[in-house]
């Protein structure tokens, strides 16, 4: 078990994580591939104070650089959920479980709205991790729907285990249909039979990640110490509304961060 538990590897996540080595307290930080995040595409940032003119790619490099440096600690893969077990808090990562004393949500804004059917069918076919229920559906038919960079890999696993496979690339216009349970996918303008969906995305929403978590027209809430509404959870950067900036991102993890470093002192 760690002290604190950081969700994303961006700049909020990175800064907290840096924040609460400085305190003394251990920190594992869970992220995607940095490809995966919207700052790796941005050909030049100018707007961050002191570090003018880099491109997206070098600015994460650098910080990521700097926490490992702090002795931060990673481990590469998305969350899918967290819960609370008495005043620890559980995330599972892939088929995978870790535990922290707090958390830090830094994981970014989830960008588009749910398609048609996502929360209906949501634990009723529908999943967001091929890792992790892939093998209820060994067999049978589903679709995979991938936004996310590490999506076509989790389409391969799926076809390894034995998955009737249909890949969906990035599409523009999707939905899940189903009465009670998942039946089919419409792509594009086209029905497609299946079994079981996997939603791929860089991010889960969090209020699906943290069930009970205060949110408000899809920004986290939080107080000016970063804490949200749910004992020993923070929250920072982009997932806690604009303005989407770096110099933003930074503060505000710098705040969690230590906020969560003095909630397991």
């Amino acid at each position: 078990m760690t002290d604190v538990l950081v969700i994303g590897g961006g700049p909020a996540g990175l800064s907290a994580a840096l924040n609460v080595r400085a305190r003394g307290k251990k920190v594992l930080v869970i992220s995607n591939p940095l490809e995966e995040s919207p700052l790796w595409r941005a050909e030049r940032v100018d707007n961050c104070l002191g570090l003018p003119g880099r491109s997206g790619q070098e600015l994460l490099a650098e910080l990521r650089r700097h926490a490992a440096s702090a002795g931060v600690e990673f481990q590469e893969g998305k969350a899918q959920g967290a819960l609370p077990s008495g005043k620890d808090w559980y995330v599972s990562v892939g088929s995978g479980m870790v535990q922290g004393r707090a958390l830090v949500l830094a994981a970014g804004a989830v960008r588009g709205k749910p398609l048609p059917g996502e929360t209906e069918m949501l634990g009723r076919g529908l999943s967001y991790c091929a890792t992790c229920d892939g093998m209820l559906y060994r067999g049978r038919k589903v679709a995979v729907l991938g936004y996310s960079v590490s999506a076509k890999k989790e389409a391969a696993f799926l076809e390894e285990i034995g998955c009737d496979v249909r890949y969906y690339d990035r599409p523009r216009t999707a939905a899940i249909l189903g009465a009670n349970e998942v039946e089919a996918v419409r792509v594009n303008g086209v029905e497609e039979p299946v079994e079981g969906v996997f939603l791929l995305r860089p991010a889960v929403a969090p209020g699906n990640l943290l069930p009970g978590l205060a949110v408000e027209k899809g920004s986290v809430v939080v107080d000016r110490s970063m804490a949200t509404n749910l004992s020993g959870v923070f929250a920072a950067g982009d997932c806690t509304g604009g303005p989407l900036q770096i110099s933003k991102a930074l503060g505000e993890g710098q705040i969690a961060g230590l906020s969560a470093a003095a909630y397991v002192s």
